[in-house]
């Protein structure tokens, strides 16, 4: 009995380290999917759109909200332009906790996904979009 009450809560602890972890994944993978979906839409805009932000954080918190609302808490999406035809759209958020007890204890989480904007470049060597 004493060693049972001795060795429960490592067990205990082991076993929520667990959870977290899974939790924390698969939160993860609700950013990335929801980064990846307003990039798409990011990339989709037409190149000289000026509402292509909007329309990729919309559709990057929508994501969140109908995946995993609870798994990404305060989940915001914000875009970005590295070079003139390179759109990203980054997720970041507040995975859930196994503990509440433990607010400074949070895990925050941030996927990041872009590329080049989708145009027609013309057969004549050029980059530009046209």
């Amino acid at each position: 009995m004493v060693e049972l009450a001795l060795l429960m809560p490592v067990v205990l602890a082991v076993v929520l380290l667990i959870v977290q972890v899974t939790l924390w994944f698969h939160g993860r993978q609700v950013a990335e999917a929801a980064a990846r979906e307003g990039a798409r839409v990011a990339r989709s805009a037409p190149f000289d759109s000026g509402s292509w932000e909007g329309e990729a954080q919309t559709k990057a918190t929508s994501i969140v909200r109908a995946i995993g609302p609870r798994l990404l808490s305060d989940a915001t999406a914000t875009t970005s332009v590295r070079e003139p035809d390179q759109r990203f759209v980054t997720v970041t958020g507040s995975a859930v906790q196994v503990i509440p007890l433990l607010p400074e204890l949070t895990f925050t989480i941030t996927a990041t996904a872009g590329g080049p904007v989708e145009c027609f470049r013309p057969d004549d060597g050029g980059d530009d979009c046209g």
